[in-house]
């Protein structure tokens, strides 16, 4: 169906010369960084988590956003994290896509992502919206801390059962929907059980993915908990048209994976398109065309609203399934940005790369044939459909401002 697809000509047409100048204008959100940079934020030394709902480190990095001019709270009030042009209005849905096909150190920190959380309902105009936690394991994931993930745990009878990267390693997406938050506005969503189902741009009920073929991917439309319609490129459905209050915060564990070369800002989006659409495409993306399939979904379905990146610990070594421990180093760093080009290529060059290890060649992202390719494919893409937020993406430390402060002052 027509109103399915984007035509191959719209896809491949590209932005170049006068028109790329065009797009990459002032408009829309921004980071205060020199003309013709990406910022990338940084928080070091974040404490040990104490259990507590906030996260000092998250706290932290929202002050440091704030000093930067990108402010979590969209609010007419004086507070000092929220502005009038910041992220998050009181009434929005909020998707916060999380890593759980893997269980371990292989997964989003899930004491991030409740201080992320708790913040979220603090809204100072009182949130009225809905926090969803939502991930595509590809059949492979899981809420409860014990997903298939691909037998990666067999041959290690002490992994059996539910383990998460936090300090308390029970602490699942489960737990903290039906725990935690269990009567606050915060449900989450599966997709894994809906990853074959694909429907019509007219099918507003059936929970699945839509395709855009030409693109050769697909995105997630659901009904959450409260009844809130989602379908992520086109936003929230009311009945009769969208509405535009759905945010998409991405929250990607920093760690390495074969072929290209880590897994961050950038391949986190594979658990957000389905993977079942057309086994053809799993060459392309696995791994010749890896970093322009995530430019897709990016630039043609939706970018990010701000992009976690948690690097609390990190997985240089061995399998990206983050354990066993020796193969996992503690960095206790976040990093946030807007630009997940500028995300991945400084998380892989001054994180993972400086660790070693016999992957660390792979890490390399101006070098490692993989992470170059997957780099520049995502920049080039999204850099054809608007940039990020009307600004290019950049890879480069030339590229690259950072900003960082310690967790602790």
């Amino acid at each position: 169906m027509r109103d399915n697809n984007i035509t191959r000509r719209r896809f491949i047409k590209g932005v170049s010369g006068a028109a790329a100048a065009a797009c990459f204008g002032a408009q829309g959100r921004n980071i205060s960084a020199a003309p013709g940079k990406s910022q990338v934020l940084r928080i070091d030394g974040c404490p040990i988590h104490d259990g507590e709902r906030r996260h000092a480190g998250l706290d932290a990095m929202l002050s440091l956003m704030s000093d930067s001019g990108l402010r979590l709270y969209r609010t007419d009030k004086s507070h000092r994290w929220g502005g009038p042009g910041g992220i998050i209005a009181h009434n929005d849905v909020v998707l916060v896509k999380v890593n759980c096909q893997w269980k371990f150190r292989g997964a989003t920190n899930t004491d991030v992502v409740r201080g992320l959380v708790h913040r979220i309902l603090e809204h100072p105009d009182g949130f009225s919206g809905e926090v969803v936690i939502f991930e595509n394991g590809q059949e492979q994931g899981g809420f409860d801390g014990d997903p298939i993930a691909w037998g990666r745990y067999k041959d290690f009878p002490e992994c059996a059962g539910a383990h998460v990267n936090a300090e308390d390693d029970g602490l699942t997406v489960n737990r903290l929907v039906g725990d935690v938050f269990a009567n606050a506005p915060v449900s989450s969503f599966l997709l894994d059980p809906v990853c074959r189902t694909f429907i019509t741009g007219n099918d507003h009920t059936t929970n699945g993915f839509r395709k855009i073929d030409d693109a050769q991917i697909s995105y997630p439309c659901f009904t959450t908990k409260r009844g809130n319609r989602v379908e992520l490129r086109e936003g929230l459905w009311t009945g009769s048209g969208y509405g535009g209050n759905l945010k998409l915060i991405n929250v990607p564990v920093l760690k390495t994976h074969a072929g290209s070369g880590i897994t961050g800002a950038l391949k986190h989006c594979y658990g957000i398109m389905s993977m079942k659409d057309d086994e053809s495409w799993i060459k392309l993306r696995h791994y010749k065309e890896s970093g322009s399939q995530c430019g897709k979904m990016y630039g043609l379905v939706r970018m990010p609203d701000i992009t976690i990146v948690d690097a609390v610990w990190v997985t240089p070594h061995g399998h990206h399934r983050g354990y066993p421990p020796e193969t996992t180093h503690r960095s206790n760093v976040l990093l946030v940005g807007l630009d997940p080009v500028a995300l991945d290529y400084y998380g892989s060059k001054h994180i993972l790369l400086p660790l070693g290890g016999e992957r660390a060649t792979e890490h390399d992202p101006d070098s490692f044939p993989g992470l170059v390719t997957h780099i520049n494919g995502a920049r080039d893409i999204i850099n054809a459909h608007g940039g990020v937020f009307g600004a290019p993406a950049h890879r480069g430390d030339d590229n690259i401002e950072v900003t960082a402060r310690p967790a602790v002052l």
